[in-house]
């Protein structure tokens, strides 16, 4: 598979604040990759090296395999680090006319990434009179006029209301689904968990989990269980190996599997050794729980 993006032992420090510690991973091509991490984990930091916006202190890294210098490589590269920015009183059009200008791209993909975006039935508009999210989405027409190999979003949905939000993952799948690969940076675990095929998750600048997204949310889930014998079904549970970590919060116990187990085997299981459940429910594991989870082995 086409490596888009190499990054290996990637440091940044600022003074006495290390941003980024020794972060490396590998972006291929056609998928949607997520940096994910709490504000201050070092996302924007990563995304201004690669971007070179923004000197390393150590490591490295390189775009399409090393094949060509940083400099060519972002002619292939599309990106929003920042806020949109564009002039007040030109119309959504006339602004891209411009952006063309600048980047000596042709302006005959306009109409096309207007299209793309939801905006061409606001071609003629004035930027002054778009919503948040309207600005937003120019923006992401914007980093599309060079067709790039590469769409790298920072925050996409951030300050979006919920239509907003909705509108800006629809056309990132989209994109994606045309082959373009994505990579986003995010604090929100549910913008990663509906968009992206891959995540980096960051906590103070140090890589915590790399993969698939299915794959870290692929436990066997956990059971909600209470019962009058809950004291004998803790000590059952906390003895056999089927059984991870059992939790208790006032009178529901939460068992985390080890393997798969169904609610009706687990039934017949706790009926069997006489101890009598009022509650059972199986549920999996969010990527907001593994987050959770990741994050707490650190402290």
């Amino acid at each position: 598979m086409e490596n888009i993006l190499t990054i290996n032992n990637l440091t940044k420090k600022f003074g006495y604040l290390t941003a980024v510690k020794d972060l490396s991973f590998t972006i291929n091509k056609g998928n949607v990759y997520g940096i994910l991490g709490p504000n201050g984990s070092g996302k924007s930091t990563t995304l201004g090296i690669v971007l070179n916006v923004v000197n390393k202190t150590s490591g490295d890294f390189h775009w399409f395999d090393g094949a060509i210098n940083t400099h060519e490589a972002l002619k292939k590269v599309g990106a929003i680090i920042e806020r949109p920015n564009f002039y007040p009183y030109m119309s959504a059009e006339q602004n891209l006319k411009l952006v063309c200008k600048i980047k000596g791209v042709s302006e005959d993909k306009i109409i096309e990434k207007l299209e793309v975006v939801g905006l061409l039935d606001r071609k003629d508009s004035k930027f002054k009179t778009y919503s948040l999210g309207m600005k937003q989405r120019l923006a992401i027409a914007s980093a599309l006029l060079n067709d790039p190999e590469i769409l790298i979003l920072d925050e996409p949905t951030n300050g979006l209301d919920p239509q907003g939000i909705h509108q800006i993952r629809q056309i990132i799948k989209e994109i994606a689904s045309q082959g373009t690969t994505i990579l986003l940076a995010s604090h929100l675990l549910d913008e990663v968990e509906k968009v992206c095929s891959h995540v980096v998750v960051l906590r103070k600048g140090e890589k915590l989990y790399s993969g698939r997204v299915d794959e870290m949310i692929s436990s066997h889930g956990f059971f909600e269980l209470k019962s009058e014998h809950s004291a004998d079904m803790i000590a059952f549970l906390e003895s056999d190996a089927r059984f991870g970590k059992v939790k208790t919060e006032g009178d529901l116990i939460t068992a985390f599997l080890n393997e798969p187990f169904s609610a009706q085997e687990f039934n017949q299981l706790m009926f069997d050794n006489n101890i009598v459940l009022s509650h059972l429910v199986k549920r999996k594991e969010s990527l907001e729980e593994q987050f959770l989870q990741l994050t707490d082995n650190l402290n």
